[in-house]
């Protein structure tokens, strides 16, 4: 509790007012600085305080506020008493002690010894330095930080930049900017100063205090060169300027290819059938061992199923996609290998080396999640303990791992491969695994048998014992409703009745891929800047619909249905399905599954779309849909997130909007006069385009 004094009812408010300067340099004022008020401890005042040695105690904390644009910040409506004021950040200063007087306005100035300066010196474009005349368009102007005591307080303080300015590599404090324009141009910098570790209440954690300094110059333009004989012209797109979060869309690229079929088809090789020829990952057999000691089964001769299921979350586990945030992108050398060609295809820069996680509370995540983690401040951080048999966490307040390290799935994976009828192709054989007569006369399956010496006889065995424990076609129904309000349709899922839906997600996520259909036709016009507005605000409106659904099922529900279909998909995959799966062998499938189900879509009398565009809506859209759940865009303004966006996933929104007219039969991205999208639910359309083929049949 804050100390309290007896004030008489009659004695009138004072206040203080607190400026926060640089004592030399400039004298610039240091803005959004965390300032705090003390009450005096028992038997202490102004004329005995002991500045040197004085530490605050939380008891004695009455207040803190940040300092505004003009570095002052004031404390009102405070009673006559002896107050001390501190000063949060880096340098740390001396607290000093103020007497209040009845109806006075007492002022304190914390001088801070930085003696910061902005110095601006001009090179051509060849880096060297210019000494002699002024600058030129096109020549580059170089920022240089100097402050006192910089070898002290490099590790607390960062530079930010203004657009268009570049950091130069090894320099935290020096940057450089081209000069594009003649005129009077300003070139600016800030110096960010971190607080100290312990602060009132968490008031300052992770918020910076600001010195801003800038310059003015004049820029010449340069003498034009006189050409003569043949010009050829060329015109080139719109330049753009990097943005953090390419490093995230560069990490949920690479975490989709690490969790595909070939990949964890590779790793169960390995693990089973290598002879020691090679071994597996090291990371995914320590999992699949420690997993291999808790997960068992219930059942009679179930053992292999039971290393595939432990296997398979293993998998899953590894590979799900953390992103770390480091600048280099950690993670599969193959994936990565081509990112900058990507780019370049792209014609997107390469991110720079700010860091994209923000620290809260001295835990780096993600922009979004930090929003999520301000908004309530007061629930605590939860951190389980590891390397224990249990590794859960059952206390109150935010489990921290998942604040830290999201897994980066997306349940429309799953949702696209149920509505390819993979789950369907897999029970129409179990049923018949287990002597279950199919719906359809002759029954397509009447001959199908797999002999016990075979080891997908005993696989299937476990597969069929383990059904109450996997997730029912209700139950993800349900959920495709609650996150995306996609559903099902057919008599597994007649009577439903959903409690939350997400019905304007459709619309919404058909309206951005029409924009930026609209955007790459006004992109690849090189004599036209395209506008990304329309497609930042078609972004914030998906991304504000897709949060609203991440609740309930959403941290558990989506690996475990990834781990299950993985599971059919391996199944699939064996070669023992080649003896009663009339397959065609020439067609080019991109996965060794996908052909089995297209058999059992033409014997059952299935839609005859291709599982292929099926699969490439389920990878582009988890794409899609990943870049825009985790970035930062309710807090984006200006368009060059978007602008980069639409760039970096154009192969991703133009393979959805093809696979989805594949699909479907509705064009995404026509240009039409209705300025509606075709907002009918995905299901609604495969049961028509069904309908339609059975009657010309």
């Amino acid at each position: 509790m804050p100390a309290t004094t007896h004030i008489p009812k009659s004695t009138r408010k004072g206040s203080i007012t607190v400026t926060v300067v640089d004592a030399g340099g400039d004298g610039a004022v240091l803005r959004g600085a965390w300032v705090s008020l003390y009450a005096p401890p028992d038997d202490v005042d102004c004329s005995n305080f002991p500045d040197t040695n004085w530490q605050p105690e939380p008891r004695n904390w009455l207040a803190s506020e940040r300092t505004d644009g003009a570095g002052q910040v004031t404390f009102a409506e405070l009673d006559p008493a002896c107050y001390f004021v501190k000063y949060e950040h880096h340098p740390k200063m001396l607290a000093q002690c103020v007497d209040v007087g009845s109806g006075c306005t007492e002022s304190v100035c914390f001088q801070l010894p930085l003696e910061a300066q902005l110095e601006i010196t001009f090179m051509n474009a060849d880096c060297q330095d210019i000494a002699c005349r002024q600058p030129r368009v096109n020549d580059r102007a170089q920022a240089r930080f100097t402050f006192s005591h910089s070898d002290v307080l490099a590790a607390h303080v960062t530079m930010q930049l203004a657009p268009g300015m570049t950091r130069v590599r090894n320099e935290k404090f020096v940057a450089t900017m081209p000069m594009k324009n003649a005129g009077t141009q300003e070139i600016g910098a800030a110096l960010a100063f971190r607080s100290e570790e312990h602060t009132p209440n968490g008031q300052a954690g992770g918020q910076l205090a600001v010195l801003a300094l800038a310059e003015e110059f004049d820029v010449e333009e340069r003498e034009p060169t006189p050409i003569s004989g043949n010009l050829n012209v060329a015109l080139a797109r719109s330049e753009t300027a990097p943005t953090p979060d390419l490093r995230l869309w560069g990490a949920i690229r690479a975490s989709t290819e690490a969790l595909s079929f070939d990949k964890y088809l590779r790793f169960m090789d390995l693990l089973f059938c290598s002879n020691g020829r090679e071994n597996p990952p090291a990371a995914e057999t320590a999992a699949y061992n420690r997993l291999l000691q808790r997960r068992f089964l219930p059942f009679t001769d179930t053992d292999a199923y039971r290393v595939l299921k432990a296997a398979t979350e293993a998998f899953v586990m590894v590979n799900c996609g953390v992103f770390t945030g480091d600048p280099g992108v950690t993670g599969d050398a193959d994936v990565l290998a081509d990112l900058n060609d990507y780019l370049r295809r792209r014609d997107l820069p390469k991110p720079g080396r700010e860091p994209y996680l923000e620290q809260v509370e001295g835990i780096g995540m993600l922009p979004y999640l930090a929003i999520i983690r301000r908004k309530l401040p007061d629930v605590p951080f939860n951190e389980p303990i590891r390397r224990t048999e249990r590794e859960a966490d059952l206390c109150e307040g935010f489990v921290q791992e998942k604040l830290r390290n999201p897994c980066l799935l997306e349940l429309i994976w799953s949702y696209w491969h149920e509505e390819c009828m993979q789950v369907q192709a897999m029970n129409a054989i179990t049923r018949r695994f287990q002597n279950v007569r199919g719906t359809r006369q002759p029954d397509p399956l009447a001959n199908v048998e797999v002999n016990p010496l075979r080891p997908l006889n005993n696989l299937l065995w476990g597969y069929i014992q383990d059904e109450q424990h996997r997730l029912t076609v209700a139950r993800r129904n349900a959920e495709y409703d609650h996150h995306y309000g996609l559903r099902l349709k057919g008599r597994a899922v007649f009577d439903f009745r959903p409690a939350d839906t997400r019905s304007k997600f459709v619309e919404a996520f058909h309206h951005l891929l029409r924009l930026c259909t609209v955007f790459y036709k006004q992109d690849d016009n090189t004599t036209v800047k395209a506008d990304a507005f329309g497609v930042l605000n078609a972004l914030k409106e998906v991304h504000l619909i897709l949060s609203q659904g991440a609740h309930s099922q959403f941290g558990d529900l989506p690996p475990t249905a990834r781990i299950e279909m993985l599971i059919q998909q391996w199944l699939l995959s064996r070669p023992e399905f080649r003896e009663f799966l009339p397959t065609r062998v020439m067609v080019a499938y991109p996965e060794p599954w996908m052909d089995r189900v297209d058999a059992m879509k033409k014997l059952q009398g299935w839609s005859d779309t291709s599982v292929v565009h099926f699969h490439n809506l389920a990878v582009f859209g988890e794409q899609l849909l990943l870049s825009i759940r985790y970035g930062a865009w309710s807090t984006a303004f200006e368009p060059t997130q978007a602008f980069n966006f639409a760039r970096f996933w154009r192969p991703q929104v133009l393979g959805y909007i093809h696979a989805y007219r594949a699909a479907t039969g509705v064009e995404l991205g026509a240009e039409t006069v209705e300025t509606r999208v075709d907002s009918t639910l995905p299901s609604v359309l495969l049961q028509r385009r069904l309908a339609a083929q059975q009657r010309s049949a």
